[in-house]
């Protein structure tokens, strides 16, 4: 099994005549996801790789039962998109627009919830579950087919700690980049969760970084709920106080949100937490073999 996205998905690309849009959205296509339709206003009738174009997303999920989205338009614009695609009875939207206004999410999210509509995002690089659906800009040539779930919310360290998981020999279930931004959609507890529930998942890593509360609360989930086991590792040990690295959630205030207080909370409850992403596998095959 997978979670999220399986062989039976069916996604409009919202933004497919741009740059990015397009291109991934022939590269989407490429890997055997389910690309039915685009989304792009004034250019309904045109097509893009085969795929053809609507001028509403409205049109474009009644015209192909498409039940995903993926963003790919400005910033400025994104929350919206979001919010037409959720309108439209799209049940799970992928917002890999980055720079997306922190305020315009806060007021998509109830509007979300109303609909029932799940979001990944903002800025993120989307999620695969290899073998049967990529939705997302992720490069899927490392990803392989097995039983190890992964949730991250940085997308280049995705890539990394996947990489050492094909390397060797865990093939993965479904792998997740949720996005680093400070208010985002399906966070950790609500990835976790899926995974537990998947009976062909047997252990999830989890990849965090400095700033917020996120991981201790991931921990907290973990300790109460999870039987399957947990490996973590946790970007940003050296980072210097106050700085902002990279993702705009990852930032240490107050106090709180540095490396060690994340470590410290996941091996309080017995999720060993790696040093460097290649420790990632000797980890897990430990966890496995004390189950």
């Amino acid at each position: 099994m997978s979670i999220l996205i399986d062989e039976r998905t069916r996604v409009i690309v919202q933004g497919i005549t741009g740059r990015d849009g397009g291109f991934h959205a022939r590269k989407m296509k490429e890997y055997g996801t389910q690309v039915v339709g685009g989304v792009s206003p004034g250019k309904e009738g045109q097509d893009v790789g085969g795929i053809p174009v609507f001028n509403s997303a409205e049109k474009a999920v009644r015209e192909t039962g498409a039940n995903t989205s993926i963003i790919f338009v400005p910033a400025a614009f994104a929350a919206d998109a979001v919010c037409e695609a959720s309108a439209a009875g799209v049940e799970f939207v992928i917002a890999i627009t980055e720079g997306v206004p922190t305020l315009d999410v806060m007021k998509a999210l109830p509007f979300l919830k109303q609909h029932n509509t799940q979001l990944l995002g903002p800025n993120c690089p989307g999620l695969i579950s290899p073998g049967k659906s990529k939705v997302g800009i992720l490069p899927d040539h490392i990803f392989t087919q097995g039983n190890i779930g992964v949730i991250s919310r940085s997308g280049t360290l995705t890539y990394e700690v996947v990489g050492q998981l094909t390397g060797t020999g865990y093939g993965q279930s479904t792998c997740i980049g949720m996005g680093g931004d400070p208010v985002i959609g399906l966070d950790f507890i609500d990835l976790l969760s899926r995974f537990e529930q998947d009976s062909q998942t047997d252990a999830v890593v989890l990849v965090g970084e400095i700033g917020g509360n996120a991981e201790e609360l991931a921990a907290h989930y973990i300790s109460e709920q999870m039987s399957k086991p947990v490996v973590a590792f946790i970007a940003g040990r050296t980072a210097p106080p106050g700085k902002r690295m990279g993702h705009a959630g990852a930032i240490i205030a107050g106090g709180s949100g540095t490396a060690e207080d994340k470590i410290a909370a996941f091996e309080a409850v017995g999720v060993p937490v790696a040093k460097e992403p290649s420790e990632i596998p000797a980890l897990l095959k430990q966890k496995l073999n004390e189950t």
